[in-house]
């Protein structure tokens, strides 16, 4: 019984098995990603309010800037996980000081958009990753195959963090310039650090730890949208609100069958393939919640509480969409089809982005949205029309796992 508590005290952090059968995403996991969805939530209200605002430069980019540290912080820490989580007493608080990190961050989001006030958001940020770092030093003493790896993420991490303190002490417009800088420094550590012995994540747990998180943000947009179209049925305004909420659901409805008509894990066969992968999820991401933020500013024009024209909250709308359905084609579709479903998407992405020149565009673009999930669905399921993926990436059975072969 002893030796049993101190194991959950305590276990060696080792690299766990890539090919660990049944390896699923754990509750600490489920419960990180539920606490970073508030700062994504955050984020998705501030571009809603700067679109209604008219303040669209400013909005959008204080939402790309704000997304990057939450998808960033994210994203580290679930490819560590799946190669390194053994669930003890200390990996468990470190944790749980990123999620309070997370918190932080969110908290500074209001104030970001408002003020350009960056501060907080940065604490929060380098909380998270500095608790990053003590976990790639654990690494580093009791995973020795892997060590130079893990002292390599624990400098470059370290170094970047004091770029980000730094950067609150530079003037305009240096500090907005340095931002860019930190970004590519953050994107590259990990393509430093895995040039030596490249850690052993887990292909079933990272599409599912990307999939859930995915789900989460589209239950974000669909909260968002909710919020706002019953905040806005106050003014009297019925009809088109209904329909407006009609249309915002058959799009996200439409995003998640996209995402979800076939499996990822099978895509991620080299580290190559992974880092695009896993790097391109950054849009897919950010358009899922922007999604969101532009439906709520449609809700907001047709109750007459917007300052900008209708044409302007409709692209608030079909920018996303369109970002999203390209990002998913060259991530997920361009690999598993090939044929009507890789020319389909093209076209409807040029449609989209055309419809808010005409009449009721949201519903257009969810009619379009609907027509290219149909296709996908019925197209894609006709093996003879596509052979790559009866041969090469098989459907999976009712319980989910891909057949035997």
């Amino acid at each position: 019984m002893a030796e049993a508590a101190r194991r959950t005290l305590y276990r060696p952090m080792t690299s766990r098995s890539p090919d660990e059968p049944h390896r699923a995403a754990t509750p600490l996991e489920l419960f990180f990603d539920l606490c970073f969805v508030v700062a994504v939530a955050q984020a998705a209200a501030g571009l809603h309010h700067a679109v209604t605002e008219a303040h669209l430069g400013q909005g959008v980019l204080g939402f790309l800037m704000v997304f990057f540290a939450i998808w960033w912080a994210w994203m580290n820490f679930s490819w560590f996980a799946s190669a390194y989580d053994n669930d003890d007493v200390a990996y468990r608080l470190t944790t749980m000081v990123q999620i309070a990190g997370a918190l932080v961050l969110a908290a500074g989001v209001p104030r970001a958009f408002e003020h350009g006030d960056y501060r907080l958001i940065t604490l929060g940020y380098v909380v998270m990753r500095l608790a990053m770092v003590t976990q790639w030093l654990r690494v580093a003493r009791q995973d020795p195959p892997r060590r130079v790896t893990a002292l390599r993420f624990a400098a470059g991490i370290t170094l970047v963090q004091v770029g980000w303190v730094v950067r609150l002490l530079l003037p305009a417009p240096w500090d907005f310039r340095f931002f860019f800088v930190l970004v590519a420094c953050e994107l590259l550590v990990p393509l430093w650090a895995e040039r030596t012995a490249p850690t052993r994540w887990h292909p079933h747990h990272i599409a599912e730890r990307y999939s859930l998180f995915t789900l989460i943000v589209l239950g974000e947009s669909v909260l968002a949208a909710t919020l706002a179209v019953e905040s806005a049925l106050e003014t009297g305004q019925l009809a088109p609100l209904v329909w407006l909420a009609a249309a915002g659901l058959v799009i996200v409805f439409g995003m998640w069958w996209l995402y979800f008509e076939r499996p990822a894990h099978d895509l991620l066969t080299s580290f190559r393939a992974a880092f695009r992968w896993g790097y391109g999820h950054y849009f897919i991401l950010a358009a899922a919640a922007a999604v969101g933020a532009g439906l709520a500013a449609a809700a907001d024009f047709h109750s007459h509480t917007s300052h900008v024209s209708g044409v302007t909250a409709a692209y608030a709308v079909a920018v996303p969409v369109a970002v999203y359905l390209v990002s998913l084609f060259l991530l997920q579709i361009c690999p598993h089809y090939r044929g009507l479903v890789v020319y389909a998407f093209p076209v409807v992405v040029v449609l989209v982005l055309l419809a808010p020149l005409g009449p009721a565009p949201i519903q257009v673009i969810a009619l379009l949205t609907a027509a290219l999930t149909t296709l996908v669905v019925v197209v894609g399921r006709l093996p003879a029309a596509n052979p790559r993926l009866s041969a090469a990436h098989p459907r999976p059975d009712a319980t989910g796992s891909p057949p035997t072969r």
